[in-house]
C-alpha cells in the first residue's frame, strides 16, 4: 500500500477491498456478499419494495431485511444472497476459468 503525508497527516491508499484492509479473516467473502447486498438494495430501490414486501419476495423476515439494510450481513450466506436477487427478477451467472496465479479468487461483477 502507497503511503504519503497530507497537511502532516499519514495517508494510506486502499486495496480494492476495504475488508482485507481491516485485516478481516475472510476479506473476500465479506467482498462479495456486501456486493450482492448492495445489488438487493438497488433492486428494492427499482421495484419500490418495502422491507416487508422484499422479505415476502426474498424468503426472509423483515427483521433479516433490516439488518441486511444496515449492513450485518453476517449470517447469511452468498447463497441465500444470490438467491434473494433471482427472486427479485435478477439473473446470476457464475463462470469458472483457470487462474493467472497459483491461487484463483472471487470476483462479483455487476453489469
Amino acid at each position: 500500500m502507497k503511503k504519503r503525508h497530507i497537511d502532516g497527516i499519514e495517508v494510506v491508499r486502499g486495496s480494492d477491498n476495504v475488508f482485507a484492509d481491516l485485516g478481516l479473516a475472510d476479506a473476500e467473502k465479506l467482498k462479495i456478499k456486501s456486493g450482492l447486498v448492495i445489488e438487493i438494495r438497488k433492486a428494492m430501490r427499482r421495484l419500490d419494495l418495502t422491507q416487508q414486501e422484499a422479505a415476502k419476495r426474498m424468503g426472509l423476515t423483515q427483521p433479516k431485511v433490516s439488518d441486511m439494510m444496515r449492513g450485518d450481513f453476517t449470517n447469511l450466506s452468498e447463497r441465500k444472497l444470490m438467491d434473494c436477487l433471482t427472486r427479485l427478477g435478477y439473473d446470476i451467472e457464475i463462470k469458472v476459468k483457470p487462474a493467472k496465479k497459483s491461487v484463483g479468487h472471487l470476483l462479483l461483477a455487476v453489469a
